[in-house]
């Protein structure tokens, strides 16, 4: 017999977040293990915010976020926030119960920078590596390290000579004519991104204004157990493997 579709948007609601999500989904065990770790972390969080003011996005609630996008590979913090909005499991994943109302996408990004910065993601990421090592997952016997460019935030137009002081073109995006002109990072260098380096990956690819960004990775899990960025050059990746 054929079922008779009939939406009604009901006023209340009996069944928990809790419930909606699977007793054998695998971020079950993920959030036991984070929140866990995060609970050691409450006096790291207590000493890099005031005692007064607004409150922020809790920090607690920001990391587990922030694991959400890479485990999904969300690929932006605005389409994130709008999938906490709506997504019962992320919902459940960060701590947000049904009624509560998602941060607006640029009070998240100020709020995961200023975290950022005062390095509260490296301590998360040493509790993590202490706990695999405690475990007995980790070894120093056998560990590979390899390299890859990560993009910087700025464009070809932003690479300029060193001693250039002559005052940008007006508009927004204005035109920039560089060909024929030899360009190196000796005598050049990005208005916007000071620390990019002009790189290419081998002879006859394009160059392109970029980090490096290097992991250290045992191999008997192949877990993450370090990681580092650099100045992009044709011998940060053996120098960081050294190091």
């Amino acid at each position: 017999m054929r079922g008779i579709q009939n939406f009604q948007g009901a006023m209340f609601s009996y069944i928990s977040l809790e419930e909606r999500v699977p007793k054998q989904h695998p971020l079950r065990k993920l959030r036991a293990m984070v929140d866990a770790l995060l609970a050691t972390m409450s006096a790291d969080f207590e000493a890099v915010y005031a005692k007064v003011g607004r409150p922020s996005v809790p920090p607690e609630m920001l990391l587990k976020a922030l694991l959400l996008q890479i485990l999904f590979t969300v690929r932006s913090e605005r389409l994130l926030v709008e999938s906490i909005d709506y997504n019962l499991l992320y919902r459940w994943f960060v701590g947000l119960n049904l009624e509560d109302r998602v941060w607006d996408h640029s009070t998240f990004s100020a709020n995961r920078e200023r975290l950022f910065n005062e390095g509260l993601a490296r301590v998360f990421f040493e509790r993590v590596k202490h706990t695999a090592g405690w475990a007995r997952l980790t070894s120093d016997e056998h560990f590979s390290v390899d390299g890859t460019l990560i993009d910087a935030w700025a464009s070809h137009k932003s690479f300029k000579r060193k001693d250039d002081s002559s005052p940008p073109p007006e508009g927004r995006n204005p035109e920039v004519d560089f060909k024929g002109e030899t360009r190196s990072n000796d005598t050049h260098q990005s208005t916007t991104d000071p620390q990019a380096r002009l790189y290419r990956k081998a002879r006859g690819d394009k160059s392109r204004l970029c980090h490096m960004g290097h992991i250290l990775m045992e191999n008997r899990n192949g877990l993450v157990v370090d990681v580092a960025i650099t100045h992009a050059s044709g011998t940060a990746e053996r120098e960081a493997a050294l190091e």
